[in-house]
């Protein structure tokens, strides 16, 4: 294997384990990254998959005890049954729009502009929502996710519909989303976790499919390799978030979306680099 490829692979992996949950958008990064870094794959689709792929099932691992109590107490348990029927009615919405205008959304979002202009927007939003929040315009009604109605999980599904515009980030519509609504910010933050996990395995399946005349066994090698790393990225990111929200706001996140889209947008605007054709 290229050790000039193996390290962009590597790299990249990093990139998606470390921005998939947190509030910033893994598929803006991705994009941008792979443009700064020239990485060319014939299978690139896959490749992406594959790294994603890995990062949920870091989610997997960290929540797995509660994932498996859940699935055995199914049959007598009202919270497990609950928790159940609130990831399947919020993991509807988006996998209906996803499958509708997903091809659409790609050859006219899929582009380092378009992620830019999302990151910048989104944190905006992310600053007004924690000034309201920082008021109490949003009372919090459910302390924990275990709490939340059939609605609540809906209105969170619908939220989640953001994400599926390239740097607006699943996470951060879903969380904030969920912050509007009255959740507190660590079932929000949960709750997001456990939407990922049909939610990212359904696109996986999805796009494997689309993407199965270009998988190609002499990349595999790459894809264990990135994926490894995204794996691990992904399990530290969401350790980490876990107990940076017991203490902080999402306002660092938001500024970090404005300075680095604001970047892209006005590199491209004084012409310093040309962005037009990153992406294609």
């Amino acid at each position: 294997m290229d050790f000039l490829l193996a390290l962009k692979a590597t790299i990249l992996g990093i990139v998606e384990g470390l921005t998939e949950f947190l509030p910033i958008s893994s598929t803006g990064h991705l994009i941008v990254a792979e443009d700064l870094l020239g990485f060319h794959l014939a299978s690139l689709e896959a490749f992406t998959i594959a790294i994603q792929a890995a990062a949920i099932l870091a989610v997997c691992w960290e929540f797995r005890h509660r994932l498996w109590q859940t699935a055995m107490n199914l049959g007598h348990d009202p919270k497990a049954r609950a928790l159940t029927r609130n990831v399947v009615i919020a993991f509807v919405p988006a996998a209906v729009v996803g499958v509708l205008f997903k091809h659409l959304i790609e050859v006219v979002l899929f582009h380092p502009i378009p992620v830019a202009t999302a990151w910048v927007v989104g944190g905006f939003i992310i600053l007004a929502v924690e000034r309201a929040h920082s008021r109490r315009e949003y009372a919090e009604r459910v302390q924990s996710m275990d709490d939340m109605s059939w609605r609540d999980a809906l209105l969170v599904g619908c939220a989640q519909c953001a994400a599926l515009i390239p740097g607006t980030s699943r996470s951060g519509a879903t969380i904030i989303g969920g912050l509007i609504l009255g959740l507190s910010r660590r079932a929000a933050t949960e709750f997001s976790f456990f939407l990922a996990i049909p939610t990212m395995f359904g696109a996986t399946v999805y796009s494997l499919y689309k993407a199965r005349d270009k998988l190609r066994v002499e990349d595999l090698g790459v894809y264990m390799i990135s994926s490894v790393f995204a794996f691990i990225a992904a399990l530290i990111a969401v350790r980490w978030l876990l107990r940076y929200i017991a203490t902080h706001d999402f306002k660092a996140f938001a500024w970090y979306r404005i300075v680095f889209g604001g970047v892209i947008v006005l590199t491209a605007a004084l012409g310093w680099v040309d962005w037009s054709n990153k992406g294609d």
